[in-house]
């Protein structure tokens, strides 16, 4: 295609934009796309929650929350990423595996990869097999590890995946990007999960939330989309566009 995506062509559930500027028909890739001549990793992440602030339904997963709509635009901040970044409870619980091509991406990944490599943080290397052997050459899964993580799992791991050691105890955010960065990964798309959110938010990292607004409610007991042990902390942010699909909202948030 000579256009941005077949997303922008028509396909897929329709989106109305409702900020900045009211438009019927939106083009999400469009309405997603990162800033130009980044000179750093800007660091996406993109969430989904209840209209009463639960992170996930009974079953303890996302695909509660989710819809067709939801899913369109993950596909869409997939294909524009670099890297897509988790944590690895989420990685086990939602059932990651690379990321494979889609042709609804069009020439989104025009001069890159055909997909964008996953990377998974954990301290333990308690990571699916698949994980780490079904990627494909060029987009190599990369795990981001501590000095303490298991010898013999790291030394497994680095004969199917790019293993990359960010601390001694506990992964230090800015070893992340860093370590993603001198890859040339500057386009980062975390998709948590809570923990993972909220350590990368209170590093002062996030240059932008994506956040799904689901038409559900879920009750006082649901988990918010930050969650864990990092220090407290409070941002201000700056909504650069609302868009609305099948009844639900789709935010985007940046750091003023």
């Amino acid at each position: 295609m000579t256009s941005a995506s077949l997303y922008a062509a028509g396909q897929g559930p329709r989106f109305r934009a409702l900020l900045p500027h009211p438009q019927a028909d939106a083009d999400i890739v469009a309405a997603y796309a990162y800033p130009d001549g980044l000179t750093r990793p800007w660091l996406r992440a993109n969430m989904v929650s209840s209209a009463d602030g639960g992170a996930w339904g009974p079953s303890g997963r996302t695909v509660d929350l989710s819809s067709p709509p939801d899913r369109a635009v993950m596909s869409v901040l997939r294909g524009q990423a670099d890297v897509v970044l988790a944590g690895a409870a989420t990685a086990r619980i939602e059932g990651y595996r690379p990321v494979r091509p889609r042709e609804l991406w069009g020439d989104l990944r025009e001069g890159r990869t055909e997909t964008p490599p996953l990377a998974v943080v954990t301290r333990t290397l308690d990571v699916h097999p698949d994980v780490l052997k079904g990627a494909p050459p060029q987009s190599r899964t990369i795990v981001i590890t501590t000095e303490s993580a298991p010898a013999d799992r790291r030394r497994e791991a680095a004969q199917t995946a790019d293993v990359v050691v960010a601390g001694r105890e506990w992964v230090r955010p800015e070893a992340a990007l860093d370590a993603l960065a001198e890859r040339g990964l500057y386009r980062v798309l975390t998709e948590g999960g809570p923990h993972l959110l909220a350590e990368f938010a209170a590093a002062g990292l996030l240059d932008e939330l994506c956040l799904t607004l689901s038409p559900r409610l879920l009750g006082p007991a649901s988990a918010r989309i930050v969650a864990g042990d990092a220090p407290s902390h409070t941002r201000d942010l700056h909504m650069e566009g609302l868009l609305e699909s099948e009844g639900s909202l789709f935010i985007r948030y940046t750091r003023p």
